[in-house]
């Protein structure tokens, strides 16, 4: 009895074979929109200072600001060559050798720092509470994650190690081995796959680690934020839970993955002979388990600086004299500025 399914064979990375529109970019798509009505939701019942205009403009900019530095992440620490660092042109360039290939490598970690960047420049410069506004997007984010990482599934890429339990599923690009070799025979028996000629070369089945990711870093991570957003105990927590829980769960999560073959371990403090897509030692640590001890201690700090800042107290709802206060002092602050411009080009005309 075979205790593991093959990868469906009706899923294709293209929408349509044969045209280069793939369903990983509408997984991206997919994931922005959800992200954006669970902010607008936030906006709207926390009666938060806000117009469409001004929404628009804030998750159209941090959403550019997280590609790029998704992309830049990406290319500098999973690319083991150095052809974007001779060529640095081609991080954002979506051809190869004359043919469309996309912007192939994605970063999420790198992400979360573009993102980050992103809300603190706007928030700067419209003069909103970065905390807040951070708060809002940690509620947002984790939902439209999911989408990625069932992208990553239908693309059949980013699969788990090699596993004899009933979750398994074999993945058809996924790295064959001799079965000549005993602990390959033995996860074959384990499984059920027949065995064949010892110079053959087996795909075993493996963890479908892009499902147990979209489920628990994204649903699970989603819902216990989302809960908690009117429950908060000061401005910016959420922001940390966010940082801290997604490092939790992805460094849990990465004993399932398969680490990228040419990167292997970061740190492996306890070796062993076994190819990591059979075995992760407990002491083995991937490049995403690194970044995700960072995210967790910048959540911890955050945390702790953000329970010190002054004005702290977390506001659940706006009240409608502060709403309009507030967009009161935007407008005033936006009119000085045309003043500003208006002197400006008076003072240019006299010259």
């Amino acid at each position: 009895m075979i205790l593991s399914i093959p990868f469906p064979s009706w899923i294709h990375p293209q929408i349509i074979p044969g045209f280069p529109i793939r369903w990983y970019s509408l997984m991206y798509i997919a994931a922005f929109v959800t992200a954006f009505f669970l902010y607008r939701t936030q906006i709207k019942e926390r009666n938060f200072p806000m117009n469409d205009d001004e929404l628009y403009s804030l998750f159209f900019k941090c959403i550019i600001a997280l590609l790029i530095g998704a992309r830049i992440f990406a290319t500098l620490v999973y690319e083991t060559s150095d052809i974007y660092r001779r060529e640095p042109w081609l991080i954002f360039w979506p051809f190869r050798n004359g043919r469309f290939t996309g912007l192939q490598g994605m970063s999420y970690h790198g992400g979360v720092i573009g993102g980050v960047l992103g809300v603190i420049i706007c928030s700067a410069v419209k003069k909103y509470d970065f905390r807040e506004i951070g708060d809002m997007f940690a509620a947002s984010i984790p939902l439209g994650y999911t989408f990625g990482r069932v992208g990553n599934f239908i693309n059949g890429e980013l699969w788990g190690r090699i596993t004899a339990s009933p979750l398994g599923m074999i993945f058809p690009d996924a790295t064959a081995y001799p079965a000549s070799l005993d602990w390959v025979r033995e996860a074959a028996e384990k499984t059920g796959v027949p065995i064949p000629a010892p110079d053959a070369l087996m795909n075993l089945p493996r963890h479908p680690s892009q499902l147990y990711e979209a489920f628990f870093e994204g649903v699970v991570l989603w819902v216990i934020i989302w809960l908690l957003r009117n429950k908060k105990p000061f401005k910016g927590f959420l922001i940390g839970l966010y940082l801290f829980g997604y490092g939790l769960i992805r460094f849990i999560l990465e004993y399932f993955r398969e680490p990228d073959i040419d990167l292997g371990y970061r740190f492996e403090i306890v070796k062993t002979s076994l190819p990591q897509a059979f075995y992760h030692p407990a002491l083995s640590f991937s490049t995403g388990q690194v970044l995700c001890v960072a995210m967790m201690a910048a959540g911890i700090v955050w945390w702790i600086v953000a329970a010190r800042l002054p004005d702290s107290k977390a506001i659940r709802v706006y009240s409608d004299q502060s709403m309009t206060a507030d967009s009161a002092d935007r407008g005033a602050d936006r009119g000085a500025d045309r003043k500003k411009r208006r002197k400006l080009r008076h003072k240019a005309k006299r010259k």
